[in-house]
């Protein structure tokens, strides 16, 4: 089934290839300069310091609904072993097998791809088996640190969690900025709280992922206007799943990695961050957020902190 011409339009309008070069790999981020990120430094006021990141554990959040994403699998490989001989000093070494985007986490540009390609234009057969992503792996990344905005957008409809079945649109996004008094600017990394990992931290990881609020078919435009550099929420799917649009499956992944080259990211726990931001009164932090360099990796753990 071909992608309908709804999609093909909001394509066209956000598309950033050649936007960097015929040779750019890393898109929006792109728009993180080092005055943003001098900018962003002012954010920090009192240095407190909000982790974002669920614990990395083998009851994690999934669940099976997609295949080999497993759940951290954590063996520990010597326990207070001598390796230099008796009497000597003793190691512990443990090791893991899990899926890069198991836990919380970062989409690669190359993660999803659509109609033969991936950003910039580039051939989606050039991600192989043996070579992994050639182009945009997540290890082109480098640092992803920039200025930090919190739009709650449960907070601002007055809700702890939005409905499973809520599509979150450009109005909602703009109502949460409104409501939180700040205005996302160019190099900005936008974090949409919905709720919906609370169904998660409650201990339903299948709730968890369905049905579940996320980003509307139509928000990659307003991101798109307001240079966005990247944007992480608290779902495991980022879009509203099942989706908006009758067997339109991961559109808004399609939109924002392949046309806008605009890195995402999911299953980031923005609850203790929504209660500081509402606490201190202002939703604008410097955010670190750095992805591991795993070399041609379609996508990466992260461990965020936002710093106030």
């Amino acid at each position: 089934m071909s992608l309908p011409a709804e999609f093909h339009a909001i394509a066209k309008r956000v598309n950033n290839w050649g936007r960097w070069g015929a040779d750019d790999e890393i898109g929006t981020l792109n728009l993180v300069t080092d005055a943003v990120v001098r900018e962003a430094a002012r954010e920090i006021r009192t240095g407190r310091r909000v982790p974002l990141a669920l614990p990395l554990k083998e009851d994690g959040v999934q669940a099976g609904l997609i295949p080999g994403r497993v759940n951290p699998l954590h063996t520990m490989v010597q326990i207070n072993q001598e390796i230099f001989g008796p009497g000597t000093v003793a190691c512990s070494d443990d090791a893991v097998t899990m899926g890069l985007q198991a836990g919380t986490h970062w989409d690669a540009l190359t993660h999803v791809s659509h109609s033969g390609r991936i950003y910039n234009g580039r051939p989606a057969d050039s991600i192989t088996a043996h070579g992994r992503a050639s182009f945009s792996g997540i290890d082109k990344a480098g640092h992803i640190v920039s200025r930090g905005v919190l739009l709650d957008v449960a907070r601002a409809k007055g809700l702890d969690r939005l409905a499973g079945g809520h599509a979150v649109t450009p109005e909602d996004l703009s109502e949460a900025e409104e409501f939180g008094g700040v205005a996302v600017r160019a190099g900005d990394i936008v974090l949409v709280r919905t709720g919906q990992v609370q169904v998660y931290l409650a201990g339903d990881k299948h709730g968890y992922g369905f049905p579940s609020p996320g980003l509307s078919v139509r928000t990659p435009e307003w991101f798109h206007a307001r240079d966005v550099a990247a944007v992480a929420n608290d779902t495991l799917t980022f879009e509203i799943f099942p989706p908006e649009i009758e067997d339109l499956w991961l559109p808004v992944h399609a939109l924002d990695l392949v046309e806008m080259g605009m890195h995402q990211g999911q299953n980031w726990n923005l609850e203790k961050l929504s209660t500081a931001c509402a606490q201190e009164s202002r939703y604008a932090f410097l955010l670190s957020a750095m992805p591991e360099p795993f070399v041609g990796a379609v996508g990466t753990p992260v461990a965020p902190v936002a710093v106030l």
